[in-house]
């Protein structure tokens, strides 16, 4: 294929850049061969030209088609390259929150530095026993394939994790020893797998540090190997470690600490047990203080160190130890405190009394005498002396640190050998796994002796990987026989010759340390020497003499010579050694006692049965001397060279950590560090390596699905495999691109690009072509369409308008006949109509005016009556205020009448006496002016009195008195000569007109008053009004909001209730299940137990199953069974000898267990008591309101009691005529004496049988009216509604309520509540002073008058009310009345009936009592049922009393008959020996003997089956043990088992046999146990038995006498109840047997269930043609187990109605098989929903139209078995939402929106995991976008739901027994041969 086939326009491609390593582009213009540069257009739209390299040419790398982009696995990529890994892992770790990514066999893991929810339980479950390539890449998926790999080719495993610090191999290796901890479990006790994680927070504590670059970063190596046994469970484990850092405990870098240990014990040192070890703050020490970052952010170093105690606790560390650990380290914190000062030039001295060395010294136990002496000095020898040489100070202080990192080097290694100690076990191993934790290839700035060794262990672990990786694709190529050619890969075998060979650096170095002289200059001039010109790996740094470079496979290496001598030898000083193994400390002497000889990895197994590798060096050397001269070089070698022997011998699995970025950003992803730590780890090597080859492979059926669309009809062969080489070679010339293997194709890199292009362009093709085809078609038959309507109008039109022209001259023809005859009956019926018409109206109208007349004349009549009263009220008020006004007008006139006429008196006097003086002839004049004044007075009060005419009056008046004074001033005239006798007329008259215009202004003013009282009274009647308006208009809204809150309060209420009642079931199902898990638990340890004491029991000793629960062992007694008490006995006897103490913890636990079932129990019984409150509540109401019938009831009860003690008296009479004169004749079978005998005992079984069938009418007639009773008690009581009267305070409250309380007395019901009403009017009442201080101005006067008249009104209705009240109690006195006469009558009856005989007296009282009764229901039913409630309690109560009586008579005349049969049978036995010492052998021939011991009624069975004591044995063992459910339930009737148990039991109850009742339950619960232990696997024996277990317990509870479960029995089957016993506690025993057999059903199910459910829901395609295969990768290919059959849907639904079909002939209750379906399908939902979380290549909108046909499929299912309304369907619900959320739209915020209102069963988590796995199988759908993502996170953010991912599968829901009765008479119950038998006796 050539270049310019892929190199055309619109390709993309990678480009190199500074910044993000590589950058796409896009071709703008096709290559051609030749061309010199590429026109490219970058992402943000910008052009650029790329030169090509004149050299090589190369063209750059091209991008993946976006279909590939994500993958779970790199090499399933066409284009395999740098840029295509890295944009691949970007997309995964930004966009999809993906952290994890396969690349081949390596698993690369980054870093998110953010904790993820995907390590929890449920992960774990989902991904054990899954293929590794079927879920997407995680750590527990490699575990997985480790454990698998090692259990099927039986062959050690081991998981390599490497990568930078701060990478996080720490934490993958922790989770995938957790992961073999949690799916393998322990083979014993002890807890192994707690105690292998355990050992991680005390390695943490003492190996891990913060570093710049990782706060929790290893500083060690470490392998840890844990053994598996036979079965593969964990039984131990090893450990070992490489290269501790020692150094950073004397000297840390800036930001970085010291390890983790020395901050937990400063930050703990206030506790009281560290106050001896004199420590304090972090700051206060060299060693933790270097760095200047004593503090982690997040980490509490307190919690910190009680995690570490606890983990040493665990792993057997003592507490003495623990603080002996504690001492070394505080010790070693203080030594570094211990201040050196310089004496001279070459000497040092510390100062006196150093209290650090003090402390030091107090703390190991040395004098401080010697430290001081020996860490200033050294001792010299040579060959014939021995002196004591000074160290200057920095000597000193080297010797000083170097002496506290050896002592911290050996409390290392001690404390990992103790580690390994306590997980070390007994028993054998049979295979291991090993997780390595080691550093991965480091470059720093500076760069010394620890790099150097690290990088050598990356070299030789990159060595392995390589050849590895080699072999692997080796074999894949000769599998499928495919040409093995040679693949060139990168061998570093140069470089490790160059440390590790010959003169390589090692030896160089430790030569360089054996000379006396040696220092790290003349090492490097040596390195010079030898390897500058002969090895191409080495350089020499041009500026430094000092340094050497090292050519690495991942970079070049610079390392500084200084230090690296010191650091090789690590050499200590032999006196301080001496020192310290004196030391009183005994924990310090053994860190250096002599350690024994390490095993070589050769050496033979121990006693363990495993080979050890032992880390530490050979020290077997006998002097301390020598100890040390073996160099850390050496060491790290031979270690290293162990390590790579042990991974050689095992199968690597590979886990690659990358750090994202250097600052720790979650999910920060920086390009540059990631490609320098993929070309580092060797993830590039690998994709090379697989580039090289052929790394795209596809199988000929992947390969057929995928690329059918290249392929023409005739290419299609019914040989696959032939038809994918044809179609190849077709399409893809050069042969060399692709070969065939026997199973797969395999391309090279490139060709699955090539034909995914081929594809999407045949695709484009096609769809063009459909859409040219379509919009073709849609137009012609458009066109069609439109000339055949055209056509079709233009025929109907015509034929429209030939039919309208016809149809026209017909009906002219016809028109005059048709309108003659027409307009005739039109006419008449017109007429009849007109006529009926007016009649009608007429008698309408009459009758309507009749109507409105009588109701206009009775409303007349009613208004007048209103009217009248009204006006006469009007006129009383307005005639009170009119007097009281005119008496005050009155008043006034007259003062102002009075006071005028004296001045007119005292004027008329002077005038008068004056003018007789002057002139006597004027007097005539002024009497005629007094008159004219007297006059105008008379016209003056006129004008008063009439207000309205004084103004009118008032200008005739003036006029008139103007005439006068013109007269006057006439008569003046001709009086000139007397003026002066009228000049004092004059000043009079002036006086009067001033005195007429102030009575003129008085007028006015009265006019004005009256106006303004006329307007005031008008205003004030116009504001009562608006106010009586505006009161009405509250009174409505008050009744309207009284209204609406009493309907919210009652809905409130209703919803209250409804949430109580919800939470109830809630907690009561969180109850059921817990009790149910406990069960569980329960099981779980007895197997357990048992499981013990068949490993321990020795051969041929016999013993029994221990399968008793805890419960039983509360309720059932021991079996009395010999030789299974002697077997129990000697097995404990066994079990105690040999371990004892776990025996105690097993029965410690089993205690444990029982208290918390218990109290669960007790829990679960007052959760149940609450639904039941309100019924117990009725009842003890219902009980007090016995009073009046008590002496009645305790007088009859005398009677019944006196009747019998006369029956035990007679019957103690007839024992001592029996017994008194056994001998005589009297005794013998027809004497009086016998016959007497025999005729009462008949008579009694006669009367018994009489008795019982009145008691069952009785019974049929309670019933009915208890439910009668009950109905009409049902009824709200009005009482409640009147409660809260008395908590009103406010007078709006009283308001409202009294409103509301009017309208609510007019029903009959709350007529009984007046008192309470009236309560409420005398505190509306006391309330009235309160309302009158509201209005002090007096406008609310009117308005409480008002209320005053309402509230009377409301009086008299109330007084009304209780009037009939009244007369309701006198009536119900008088039916009081009648009742009691009908108790006297009833006690002369009764005593009437106690002179009869017993017999007649019993029966005489039961028939008059029913006889009555019977009348009174009648009358009850034909009268008020409301007001016969009472009478209808009453009569219930001495029915059910009655009844009390009955069934006390009834078990007393049982009592009695069987007494006498007892007799009977022995007077029978007498009469026989009687008869045989008198007869003779004639008379025993001829005469024939009538036995009298055989029962009267023998053919009638009573339901029950006798068996003998020794037989118990043999019904166990046939009906249980050895009963083949199969036969059974096809033969014979569902739950036939169950049945003749009880019926064996209730013969037990019938004779009375305690011993016989418990030893048959507890033979039938341990047998029911053992065969579900052995056969427990089987469904069809589990539902067998759970079918029998559940119908056993309704038998135990339907014939138990008690009523609740007695209502649906027959007569006949209330007879059978047992009557002796009360098995309510063994009811609880086999109810929790049930619970657990229905558990192991589940089990079953689910085990049966689990490998089909993946496959046939997902997997499969029902749909066919709908799903598209992608390229997959290795993982794929490469499964850990083969193909074991495809499961479609069909397999699904065969199973389930294989498990429904058998439960229903197994009998099992309807509500039981709803309940089981439900759990079907909520495991078929969790477990395919939890499948599509974890698996990428299933999250996509095919799929998810595949897994809602599947849904479908279940749900028709369901309506066929008519199981729909048993919730099973809506356990789908999640499963069927993710399937939606798959192929709805996921662009806009309103699809956003919709999402979130869709998926409301789904999780936060869940629905974002779903659309950052939604991957596009065509090229057509599209990714969801970031942004989407982030927005759909927005939208949910408030949503309160569980941030759990998963599902869990192992939940199981609460499963309840509803009680089911049977039908099925016991007496008819035939027992077949088949289940042998025939010992039982039907009775």
């Amino acid at each position: 294929m050539a270049a310019s086939e892929l190199y055309t326009k619109s390709a993309r491609v990678w480009i190199p850049d500074v910044e993000e390593v590589w950058k796409s582009a896009e071709l703008t213009k096709d290559y051609k061969n030749g061309d010199a540069s590429l026109q490219l257009m970058l992402e943000d739209g910008s052009n650029l030209e790329h030169k090509l390299d004149p050299k090589t040419k190369n063209l750059p790398y091209l991008r993946n088609p976006d279909i590939l982009v994500g993958e779970n696995d790199l090499t399933a990529l066409s284009y395999l390259h740098e840029p295509a890994v890295l944009h691949n892992l970007k997309v995964r770790f930004i966009d999809s929150k993906l952290i994890y990514t396969y690349c081949g066999i390596v698993l690369v893991a980054i870093n998110p530095y953010e904790t993820l929810p995907i390590y929890g339980t449920d992960i774990i479950n989902a991904y054990s026993g899954q293929n590794m390539g079927d879920m997407d890449p995680h750590i527990f998926a490699v575990a997985e394939e480790a454990y698998k790999q090692m259990a099927r080719d039986e062959r050690n495993q081991s998981i390599i994790v490497s990568g930078e610090s701060g990478a996080g191999k720490t934490v993958s290796a922790k989770y995938a020893m957790r992961y073999f901890a949690t799916v393998s479990g322990s083979a014993s006790e002890a807890n192994v797998e707690e105690k292998v994680l355990a050992s991680n927070p005390i390695m943490e504590a003492i190996g891990n540090a913060k570093t710049t670059r990782n706060d929790n970063s290893s500083r060690f190596g470490k392998y840890i190997e844990i053994g598996f046994d036979n079965r593969y469970r964990i039984i131990g484990a090893n450990m070992r470690t490489y290269l501790l850092e020692k150094s950073r405990v004397v000297f840390q870098a800036d930001e970085e600490r010291n390890y983790h240990i020395f901050y937990q014990l400063c930050a703990s040192s206030h506790l009281p047990e560290f106050k001896k070890l004199k420590l304090s703050n972090a700051n206060d020490f060299v060693y933790t203080w270097q760095g200047r970052s004593p503090v982690i952010e997040g980490v509490d170093d307190t919690k910190e160190l009680c995690s570490t105690r606890r983990a040493f606790s665990l792993l057997g560390i003592n507490e003495s130890y623990q603080m002996g650990l504690f001492q070394v380290l505080a010790a070693i914190l203080h030594l570094g405190n211990v201040e050196i000062k310089d004496k001279d030039s070459d000497s040092s001295i510390i100062p006196s009394n150093n209290n650090h060395l003090t402390a030091f010294c107090e703390l190991v136990g040395v004098t401080y005498e010697d430290m001081t002496q020996w860490l200033c000095h050294r001792k010299l020898k040579t060959a014939t002396e021995t002196y004591v040489k000074t160290l200057p100070r920095l000597q000193a202080t080297n010797a000083r640190d170097a002496l506290a990192k050896h002592i911290y080097a050996k409390l290392f290694n001690w404390i990992v050998e103790h580690v390994n100690k306590a997980l070390i076990t007994n028993i054998k191993q049979h295979s291991f796994i090993g997780v390595l934790d080691i550093y991965g290839f480091e470059t720093f700035e500076i760069n010394s002796f620890e790099q150097f060794c690290i990088n050598y262990a990356n070299e030789k672990l990159q060595q392995q990987f390589n050849m590895h990786v080699f072999k692997l694709e080796q074999e894949e190529y000769m599998k499928e026989q495919i040409p093995w050619t040679l693949i060139d890969f990168y061998d570093n075998q140069p470089c490790i010759n160059l440390i590790e060979a010959k003169m390589g650096v090692l030896d160089l170095l430790d030569e360089e340390c054996r000379m006396p002289k040696g220092s790290d200059d003349s090492w490097a001039q040596k390195l010079y020497n030898t390897h500058l010109k002969t090895c191409s790996l080495f350089e020499k740094p041009r500026m430094s003499n000092r340094a050497f470079i090292i050519q690495h496979f991942a970079d070049k290496v610079e390392y500084q010579c200084e230090g690296f001598l010191a650091k090789n030898k690590d050499t200590v000083n032999e006196e301080q050694i001496k020192v310290l193994k004196a030391s009183k400390f005994d924990l310090l002497v053994e860190l250096f006692k002599d350690e024994e000889k390490a095993t070589s990895p050769m050496a033979p197994a121990g006693a363990g049965g495993r080979t050890r590798l032992s880390i530490k060096p050979d020290k077997s050397r006998d002097t301390s001397s020598k100890e040390h001269k073996k160099t850390v070089g050496c060491q790290f070698r031979n270690s290293l060279q162990m390590l790579m022997d042990t991974l050689n011998a095992t199968t690597p699995h590979y886990v690659r950590c990358i750090k994202p970025n250097d600052f720790k950003q979650a999910f920060s992803f920086d390009p540059k560090r990631a490609v320098q730590q993929l070309r580092a780890c060797g993830v590039l090597e690998t994709i090379r390596i697989s580039a090289a080859g052929f790394p795209s492979r596809w199988t000929y059926q992947e390969f057929f699905s995928r690329y059918r669309v290249l392929m023409k009809q005739k290419d299609v062969l019914p040989d696959k495999k032939l038809t994918c080489r044809n179609v190849l070679e077709k399409l893809v010339q050069d042969q060399d691109k692709y070969q065939f293997g026997k199973t797969k194709i395999f391309f090279r890199a490139g060709q699955v690009a090539y034909l995914e292009k081929l594809r999407a362009d045949k695709l484009r093709a096609a769809c063009i072509r459909i859409q040219k085809t379509i919009r073709c078609w849609l137009a012609r038959k458009k066109y069609l369409r439109m000339r055949s309507a055209a056509i079709t109008i233009q025929r109907f039109t015509r034929g429209y308008q030939a039919r309208c022209l016809a149809k026209f001259m017909r009906r002219t023809q016809a028109a005059t006949l048709i309108q003659k005859y027409q307009r005739m009956c039109v006419a008449r019926k017109r007429y009849r109509q007109k006529q009926a018409a007016a009649l009608a109206i007429q008698t309408i109208l009459r009758a309507y005016m009749a109507r409105q007349k009588y109701q206009a004349l009775l409303r007349e009549s009613k208004v007048v009556i209103i009217q009248k009263h009204a006006r006469g009220l009007l006129a009383r008020r307005w005639y009170k205020r009119c007097l009281h006004s005119i008496v005050y007008l009155q008043c006034c006139i007259r003062r102002m009448r009075a006071r005028r006429e004296l001045k007119k008196l005292k004027i008329e006097a002077r005038s008068v006496e004056h003018f007789k003086k002057l002139n006597k002839g004027m007097e005539n004049k002024i009497m005629q002016l007094q008159r004219r004044i007297d006059e105008q007075t008379k016209e003056n009060r006129t004008v008063n009195e009439k207000l309205v005419g004084l103004e009118s009056s008032y200008t005739t008046e003036s006029e008139r008195l103007r005439g006068e004074l013109g007269r006057l001033r006439g008569v003046e005239d001709d009086a000139k000569n007397k003026g002066n006798q009228l000049t004092s007329l004059l000043e009079e008259l002036e006086k009067l007109k001033k005195e007429l215009s102030t009575t003129q202004q008085e007028k006015k003013t009265i006019e004005d008053w009256a106006q303004t009282y006329r307007t005031e009274m008008e205003k004030m009647v116009s504001e009562l009004k608006d106010q009586n308006g505006s009161l009405k208009k509250e009174k409505d809204d008050l009744n309207r909001l009284i209204q609406e809150q009493s309907q919210q309060m009652t809905e409130k209420m209703a919803r209250t209730i409804a949430a109580e009642t919800q939470q109830l079931e809630k907690d009561l199902n969180e109850e059921r299940s817990r009790y149910q898990n406990l069960l569980t638990e329960h099981r779980r340890l007895e197997e357990k137990h048992d499981d013990l004491k068949e490993h321990i029991s020795k051969p041929g000793h016999r013993r029994t199953d221990s399968t008793h629960s805890s419960n039983e062992s509360e309720y059932t007694y021991n079996s009395e069974f010999a030789e299974s008490e002697e077997g129990s006995r000697a097995a404990e006897d066994l079990t105690r000898g040999m371990d004892t103490s776990l025996t105690l913890k097993l029965q410690k636990r089993l205690t444990e267990l029982e208290q918390e079932k218990q109290s669960l129990r007790n829990e679960l019984e007052n959760k149940e008591e609450q639904f039941q409150r309100a019924r117990a509540r009725d009842e003890t109401e219902f009980k007090k309101a016995r009073g009046a019938e008590l002496e009645y009831e305790s007088l009859k009860r005398q009677e019944l009691e006196s009747e019998n003690k006369k029956l035990k008296h007679n019957l103690a009479e007839m024992r001592k005529s029996l017994l008194g004169d056994a001998a005589a004749s009297s005794g013998a079978p027809g004497s009086p004496a016998y016959k007497v005998l025999l005729d009462q005992l008949n008579s009694s079984c006669e009367e018994l049988e009489v008795r019982k069938e009145e008691v069952l009418i009785l019974r049929s007639q309670l019933v009915s009216q208890k439910e009668a009773v009950q109905h009409k008690e049902t009824m709200t009581d009005v009482a409640v509604h009147v409660e809260d009267v008395s908590k009103l305070k406010d007078a709006d409250e009283l308001k409202q309520a009294y409103i509301g309380l009017k309208d609510t007395n007019r029903s009959r019901r709350f007529a009984c509540k007046r008192l309470e009403v009236r309560g409420l009017l005398s505190r509306f009442r006391s309330t009235a002073p309160d309302v009158q201080k509201l209005n002090e101005d007096g406008e609310l006067w009117l308005v409480n008058q008002g209320l005053q008249e309402t509230i009377r009104l409301l009086e008299h209705q109330l007084q009304t009310q209780r009037r009939s009240y009244d007369s309701e109690v006198e009536s119900l006195r008088g039916e009081l009345q009648n009742v009691k006469e009908e108790n006297n009558r009833q006690q002369q009856l009764l005593a009437q009936n106690l002179q009869l005989p017993p017999e007649a007296r019993i029966e005489a009282s039961l028939q008059h009592e029913i006889t009555r009764l019977t009348n009174e229901n009648l009358e009850l039913v034909a009268g008020d049922p409301t007001a016969s409630r009472e009478a209808r309690v009453l009569i219930l109560r001495r029915m059910v009393d009655l009844m009390e009586q009955l069934e006390k008579q009834d078990r007393n005349i049982r009592k009695l008959k069987k007494q006498l049969k007892v007799y009977s049978k022995r007077i029978g036995e007498m009469g026989a020996g009687q008869a045989e010492g008198q007869t003779s052998p004639g008379q025993m021939v001829d005469e024939p003997i009538h036995p009298v011991n055989i029962p009267r009624r023998e053919k009638d069975f009573q339901g029950m089956l006798e068996y003998k004591k020794e037989d118990e044995l043999k019904l166990v063992k046939n009906l249980i043990i050895e009963l083949k459910p199969r036969g059974v339930a096809v033969n014979l009737i569902p739950g036939l088992p169950a049945y003749i148990l009880f019926m064996c039991l209730r013969h037990a109850d019938y004779v009375n046999d305690d011993q016989k009742v418990r030893t048959l339950l507890t033979s039938t619960i341990n047998s029911i146990k053992k065969i579900l232990k052995k056969r427990g696997d089987d469904f069809e024996t589990v539902s067998f038995w759970l079918a029998n277990t559940c119908r056993f317990l309704h038998c135990l509870k339907q014939y138990s006498g008690e009523e609740p479960f007695m209502t649906h029995n027959t007569s006949r089957q209330n007879e059978h109840c047992l009557s002796n016993f009360d098995l309510t506690e063994y009811r609880q025993v086999i109810s929790d047997l049930a619970i657990q057999i229905y558990q192991q059903l589940i089990k079953c199910m689910e085990n049966i269930l689990q490998p089909m459910i993946v496959s046939a829901m997902l997997e499969h395609e029902t749909i066919q043609g709908v799903s598209g295969v992608k390229p997959t990768g290795l993982r794929k290919r490469t499964s850990s187990i083969a193909d074991e059959g495809t499961y479609t849907l069909d397999s699904i639904l065969r199973q389930l109605n294989a498990f429904h079909s058998t439960m229903c002939q197994h009998g099992t209750d309807p509500e039981l098989i709803k309940q089981v379906v439900k759990q079907q399908f909520y495991i078929i939902g969790a477990v395919t929903l939890n499948n599509l979380l974890l698996r990428k290549d299933m999250c996509s909108w095919s799929k998810g139209m595949q897994i809602r046909y599947n849904v479908s499929q279940l749900e028709e299912w369901l309506r066929d078995k008519g199981l729909m309304v048993c919730g099973a369907k809506e356990t789908l619900e999640p499963l069927i939402q993710a399937a939606q959320l798959l192929q709805v739209k996921k662009k806009t915020d309103e699809d956003a929106e919709a999402i979130c209102s869709m998926c409301l069963a789904l999780t936060t988590a869940q629905i974002v995991k779903v659309l950052n796995l939604y991957t596009p199988v065509n090229e057509f759908e599209e990714r969801v976008s970031v942004a989407f993502i982030r927005t759909i996170q927005t939208r949910l953010r408030d949503r309160c739901v569980s941030p759990q991912l998963l599902m869990d599968t192992k939940m199981i829901y609460p499963i309840t027994f509803p009680f089911s009765p049977s039908s099925l008479a016991l007496e008819t119950i035939q027992i077949p041969g088949s289940l042998n038998l025939g010992f039982l006796t039907r009775v």
